[in-house]
């Protein structure tokens, strides 16, 4: 099967690359100070920050495919520096709306004409964002809210999508294995996520079944959707307002408790992530309202995910083993969740996890916040460098994010007490006990077995050394070349020695001028064998060691210049109502007008 090109990708491209071109001409000269010959250079944390500024107003430039972008570069700190995610996670998706006449003419191509499906349908949208905006509208009697894909989206990002897969061979070149791996799976995931985002069935498919999960829960309002007035394009749902959850002015005026409100909004992701396994991936304060009660109202569902439930029991692992400050214990669920490597380096990564405990630990020793034992997970993620699975950079990214809503709600919230205790009320921490029984068990069995099973083994090693019939299979890896660089070394001192013995024998025996000059030569050509030779002691070698990537005090350096705490990434497309919270400001735009950067 052939697939078509638009030929639109093929002026985009050129675009593209212009617009990256200075930050390609930086990596470059990372690696060759002159860009075909000299040393690399070192980037300090500062320079990054700049690069990163660069980047975000090229993406911004580009257009709306590229905002996307970097809202998904944003979680994933296995593909870009910590000052990057810092940068990339201001980034926001308000845009200017697009014209009414352009809108209507897929919401007709859709549902038909408006005139005969709504009742009435204000034309001025209450929010725009990259791939969509919303209207308000009534149909049959009923206040509803009418999301629209924005006109032309899908060949621009069809045409977008061409253009990243394009430059992805330039863009390894100036990255490690390990990155190259990352960007490649990061390609294929943004693919899918844009395009999951631009199908409103798929996300009224998953609005519903959150919906059904909370059927039950008094404290959280999902809206209803109306199928018939649904398609891929328009997603049509009751209109619920509600005052924004980050307003803490107004939601003290209304009465409601705030602490509350905290605790009842980590519940409620805590049950989608570990209990049901559907769960809402955009929680930026723009998609969270609170009625007049104290409910809290979820909105735009184009960014949401699924966690089966071998991931599901990993995640309990590591909020139990947080709570216990098991080192080994979260180091083992990082592991099995895919985000950290088994072949990393256990002792430097417990130092790591040792030192981000300290760090947030309060009077009360059960008084810290995971955002920021997730901060200084992210950090060692690139610097290993690690590969995030696509589900789990949205766990991380939501657990972030609903953290710092959290925290502006209550500066006191304790995430951990609150998630140990929904632990406890759900039963995991006692599952979690029956299973370290069982574990123990099976220990206690295995090691039974063995005391019968080993004597018998170790016998017939003991007979085959006393017959001197023992083969042991080694394997020697030389990753530094270091026994190529020694066989180098003898190769060179034996042409020396052989050059100049020959040189001398043939000078102190030789009587003729033929023989002179015949000693010279051999001198000449031994030269070059001794040059080798001196030089290969001259140069510094490193030989079979390891410097740890991180310590006590580059951790601390990594603090000091890192800048800001975090903030609250704004990603999601369509959010019922406009504006976002960051954990250093606010960002908003009651009036729809265009909010980009923090």
């Amino acid at each position: 099967m052939v697939t078509l090109v638009s030929p639109r990708a093929y002026w985009r491209f050129p675009l593209v690359v212009y617009r990256f071109l200075p930050l390609i001409v930086a990596y470059a000269r990372d690696r060759r100070r002159f860009l075909l010959f000299g040393p690399s250079r070192s980037v300090s944390p500062a320079v990054r920050r700049e690069r990163a500024s660069v980047l975000l107003d090229t993406l911004l430039t580009l257009g709306p495919t590229f905002i996307k972008l970097g809202q998904i570069l944003s979680t994933r700190p296995d593909v870009l520096p910590p000052e990057y995610i810092d940068v990339l996670s201001t980034l926001q998706d308000d845009v200017p709306p697009a014209p009414w006449p352009e809108s209507r003419e897929v919401l007709e191509a859709e549902l038909g004409p408006v005139e005969e499906v709504f009742d009435e349908f204000d034309v001025d949208p209450i929010s725009g964002a990259s791939l969509g905006q919303v209207y308000v509208a009534t149909y049959e009697g009923q206040r509803v809210a009418v999301k629209v894909r924005r006109p032309g989206i899908e060949d621009l990002v069809n045409a977008d999508l061409r253009v990243i897969k394009w430059s992805l061979p330039v863009l390894s070149r100036f990255v490690g294995q390990g990155q190259a791996f990352s960007l490649e799976n990061l390609a294929e995931e943004f693919d899918r996520t844009i395009t999951q985002e631009m199908d409103y069935e798929r996300e009224r498919a998953m609005l519903e079944q959150i919906r059904d999960n909370f059927a039950d829960e008094d404290r959280i309002v999902i809206p209803h959707t109306v199928g018939a007035a649904s398609g891929p394009r328009v997603l049509t749902m009751e209109y619920r307002p509600g005052t924004k959850i980050s307003d803490t002015a107004a939601l003290d005026r209304a009465g409601i408790d705030r602490t509350e409100l905290a605790r009842t909004l980590q519940e409620a992701y805590l049950k989608m992530i570990i209990d049901d396994g559907t769960f809402h991936a955009d929680p930026h304060p723009g998609n969270l309202s609170v009625t007049d009660d104290g409910r809290i109202i979820f909105y735009d569902f184009g960014m949401s995910g699924h966690v089966d439930p071998f991931v599901q029991d990993r995640i309990v692992d590591f909020y139990v083993s947080i709570a216990n400050q098991d080192i080994d214990g979260i180091l083992d669920a990082l592991v099995a969740m895919g985000t950290l490597s088994p072949e990393a380096d256990r002792a430097v990564m417990a130092d790591v996890m040792e030192l981000a405990i300290a760090d947030v630990r309060g009077e009360d020793i059960e008084q810290y916040r995971v955002q920021q034992v997730i901060e200084q997970v992210e950090s060692t993620i690139y610097d290993f460098p690690l590969r995030l699975p696509q589900n789990m950079a949205l766990v991380l990214r939501v657990a972030t994010v609903v953290e710092g809503v959290c925290v502006t709600l209550d500066p006191n919230f304790d995430f951990i007490e609150v998630a140990t205790d929904y632990l406890r009320e759900e039963g995991y921490l006692e599952e979690t006990a029956e299973r370290l029984v069982r574990d123990a068990a099976r220990q206690t069995r295995d090691t039974a077995e063995a005391i019968f099973t080993v004597p018998p083994k170790l016998d017939s090693v003991l007979d085959s050394v006393q017959r001197e019939d023992l083969t042991v299979n080694v394997t020697l890896t030389d990753e530094s070349r270091i026994i190529d660089r020694l066989a180098k070394r003898l190769a060179y001192s034996i042409l020396t020695a052989v050059g100049l013995l020959s040189a001398s024998i043939v000078y102190s025996f030789g009587d003729t001028d033929v023989e002179m000059y015949l000693a010279v030569a051999i001198v000449v050509l031994t030269l070059p064998m001794a040059f080798f030779l001196y030089r290969s002691f001259r140069t510094k070698r490193r030989g079979i060691q390891a410097s740890p990537q991180f310590t006590r005090q580059s951790m601390r350096e990594r603090q000091r210049t890192s800048g800001a705490e975090g903030a609250d990434v704004s990603g999601g497309d369509g959010a019922m109502i406009p504006g976002a919270t960051t954990r250093t400001g606010v960002a908003e735009s009651e009036d729809g007008s265009d909010v980009r950067r923090k």
